[in-house]
């Protein structure tokens, strides 16, 4: 069975519920193991409503927090009243650092077992770059990294989860250049015309979630687009064609470059089929009745 980390800011924007219901719905069936999930924003309702967020799901995993991360301003609509709907089982002070979390579960995996999902900031997954030792385990146990970031229709092209701020975009700027497994992107360009998550059934929390954040009738597909993505595995099946090749990030100001190389070890997806094609794909993945 395939084996999954995910990587998510869980922060302003509501397309990761998105992404983690589809995630927790592939778990909760069986297909794949989700090893844990690490938020990359630290805000002060960030594990407490996740952890709502996903026992209503009907799946409990192991959480943690980059507890550094506070230097990401913004107003996150639903954590605190996705903390208030049930009762928390944890909170960020109860959960591990996002860095030593990342190195206990992959000395757990095996080699080359261990697949990353990355919806948000990448300073995390950069960090376990630093160290010579953290690199050579990233390098014998994970497989793949899927990423929701950049913007690669355009050369110098500029996305959120890389030029952010100062550490975003240093952090974007260290995993092109060091990461050492093959890496998929999914660009700002391919989920932003996506509309996902308008058609929930009354009484559903993830209704609730895209209510608070003003998206009631749908949003943005980025991040469940890269779920979707990396669970079918295969891009052509998926609805895509892949341009391999060699990413990079200016650390200076966030944009990104590609420059294409049949032995790349990067790739970038675009779009085969019309917007509706990944939007009926998403939303049939969506519903699931509350557990909880």
């Amino acid at each position: 069975m395939r084996k999954f980390i995910l990587d998510t800011d869980w922060w302003t924007d509501c397309d990761d519920a998105v992404a983690v219901r589809l995630l927790c719905n592939a778990h909760a069936a069986g297909e794949v193991k989700l090893l844990g999930i690490n938020i990359n924003a630290c805000m002060p309702y960030s594990i407490p409503s996740l952890d709502v967020f996903t026992r209503d799901c009907g799946v409990e995993v192991p959480l943690a927090i980059d507890h550094r991360a506070t230097n990401f301003d913004g107003t996150p609509s639903y954590q605190e009243h996705l903390a208030a709907v049930r009762n928390v089982k944890r909170k960020n002070e109860d959960v591990p650092d996002g860095l030593d979390f990342y190195k206990q579960l992959l000395k757990d995996a095996d080699n080359h077992s261990v697949e990353i999902l990355s919806i948000g900031f990448t300073q995390v997954l950069a960090g376990l770059l630093q160290n010579p030792e953290d690199l050579k385990l990233v390098a014998r146990k994970v497989k793949h990294l899927w990423i929701m970031a950049g913007k690669w229709d355009e050369p110098g092209g500029r996305e959120y989860n890389f030029h952010k701020n100062e550490l975003t975009r240093l952090s974007g700027s260290i995993l092109c250049r060091d990461w050492p497994t093959p890496i998929t992107f999914l660009g700002w360009e391919i989920g932003h015309s996506v509309i996902s998550g308008g058609n929930l059934p009354d009484g559903d929390l993830l209704k609730q979630v895209m209510k608070d954040h003003g998206s009631l009738n749908g949003r943005s597909s980025w991040d469940p687009m890269l779920i979707l993505l990396a669970l079918t595995e295969d891009p052509a099946k998926a609805g895509y064609r892949t341009v391999p090749g060699w990413a990079k990030v200016d650390e200076s100001d966030g944009r990104n470059w590609f420059t294409e190389d049949p032995d790349g070890q990067h790739r970038y997806v675009v779009k085969l089929h019309e917007d509706s094609y990944y939007a009926d794909a998403v939303n049939a993945r969506l519903t699931r009745k509350s557990v909880l």
